[in-house]
């Protein structure tokens, strides 16, 4: 059973951020990352206060967070790594016990918890954080050469706060960063509040809409901020539904990057006519002045390196890619690891949406050149369940866009963008599946897409495309 939140996105924050009995059944400690999240509880909202000294790269944070108890416990247990913890009251009282080990924070409580008890927990930490090490590599909380970036996928937001980090417990957020003066803190949602005190900024942000804890990020930076969207666009934007877009980038890099981002409003605009209306208030693309291994995503902005700042088509394809994660994968979250090609097979396809909507090869020419390098490659991958260690394989990645190349030659553009759209408003802000996608393709489209599904994602033989 999977969390679902409502369609409507002015109740989408307040039901899909709220933890009820269903809840309980949505997620257990997922198999790629057992260590991880706990079963025991939910957590609706947290609320962060987190003072950063960038030359001494230390942390000083208070979370407050609002939790509600899925199963009876007396203890609970949160993922915290590398921080110590120096206080914690629950409901304003100290808890029976509090212990550090194995990356968990576990509070012993004095009695039983019985179900649907609502808790405030209050934890003061701190610490030099440091990115957690892992499969994937170092993940979480990270030096920039004069800054500081956080990307937290699949396990890194215990690098710095204490939280549930499992993918399907969404909640709301405030996020507010101290730090020095002359840097800017970009965090998810809307700036809703900045002051300066001696030689101290502090940025306050509200993220509204749901949001799991690997998607939730810090990024200080000697950045500027500016709108990418006209000046009459933004005027009109709450009428028209133009989304506000913003670039954060150091001053040297700014024109290089307002040139690579030329084109991201029309990619909006394709996006959001196929996969329905952008899912948040604003979308901020920050610039680090370090070159990056790859872009990354978080709910609300992505995160490039000077090193992506291009007009080629690799550089726009990753543009694109990472603005459709805004859709696929933070709007609508997979609920356990194994089904993260509803994030990177979407993303990977809206690479070629936007390469057919812009003029150059057609969706059906990258399929067919994709399937040809994958025919190539070792075909020992099960894509729907490929293994916490391949994962973040491109196999993954490209064969899952080739499962939706596969379906909407099989029942026609017309309904397959029907269905996206479909599948992009009725699970706003909420967790996702493979089941809950087939169930959905089958009910719009009256094919056998359950049999689809089987052969591109549950099978390690490449399936031949329909029509080749």
């Amino acid at each position: 059973m999977s969390l679902n939140a409502e369609t409507d996105p002015a109740t989408a924050a307040t039901d899909a951020g709220q933890p009820a009995a269903a809840h309980a059944a949505a997620y257990r400690p997922d198999a790629y990352v057992p260590q991880a999240g706990s079963a025991a509880f939910a957590v609706a909202h947290y609320d962060l206060d987190l003072e950063v000294k960038l030359a001494s790269n230390r942390l000083a944070g208070r979370a407050r967070l609002s939790v509600s108890i899925l199963e009876p416990a007396q203890r609970l247990e949160l993922d915290l790594t590398g921080l110590t913890v120096s206080k914690v009251q629950v409901n304003g009282q100290r808890p029976k016990k509090i212990a550090q080990r194995g990356g968990k924070l576990v509070l012993t409580l004095g009695t039983v918890l019985e179900t649907g008890t609502e808790l405030d927990l209050e934890i003061r930490y701190e610490g030099t954080p440091a990115p957690v090490r892992g499969l994937w590599g170092d993940v979480g909380w990270e030096e920039l050469t004069d800054g500081v970036l956080v990307a937290g996928q699949p396990n890194g937001a215990s690098s710095w706060f204490p939280c549930n980090d499992h993918p399907s417990d969404k909640a709301t957020y405030r996020i507010a960063v101290t730090t020095d003066a002359g840097y800017r803190a970009v965090a998810n949602g809307d700036l809703v509040a900045h002051s300066k005190k001696a030689s101290r900024e502090t940025w306050e942000y509200r993220m509204e809409q749901p949001m799991a804890s690997y998607l939730a990020t810090v990024q200080i930076g000697r950045y500027g901020l500016e709108d990418l969207v006209p000046a009459q666009q933004r005027t009109a934007a709450h009428s028209s539904g133009v989304v506000a877009q913003h670039l954060a980038a150091p001053a040297a890099l700014a024109g290089d990057a307002r040139a690579s981002l030329a084109r991201q409003e029309h990619m909006m605009e394709v996006f959001t006519r196929q996969f329905g209306p952008y899912p948040f208030s604003r979308y901020t693309v920050v610039v680090t002045e370090d070159e990056l291994e790859i872009p990354l995503e978080a709910q609300s902005l992505s995160i490039l390196g000077r090193n992506h700042l291009d007009s080629s088509w690799e550089a726009q394809r990753l543009i694109a890619h990472e603005l459709s994660h805004q859709w696929f994968g933070n709007s609508l979250t997979a609920t356990r690891w194994q089904d993260i090609w509803l994030h990177e097979g979407f993303a990977c396809y809206a690479e070629w949406i936007w390469s057919e909507e812009s003029g150059s090869l057609s969706a059906a020419a990258r399929a067919n050149a994709a399937w040809k390098k994958l025919a190539g490659l070792p075909q020992d991958i099960v894509v729907g369940n490929p293994g916490p260690e391949l994962m973040f394989d491109d196999r993954v990645y490209k064969r899952g866009a080739l499962t939706l190349e596969a379906l909407r030659r099989s029942v026609g553009s017309e309904a397959f963008f029907r269905l996206l759209r479909r599948w992009g408003t009725e699970h706003r802000h909420g967790s996702v599946d493979t089941a809950m996608f087939s169930a959905l393709a089958q009910a719009e489209t009256g094919f056998d897409v359950g049999s689809l599904l089987d052969r591109w994602l549950f099978s390690s033989a490449l399936p031949e495309l329909p029509g080749t």
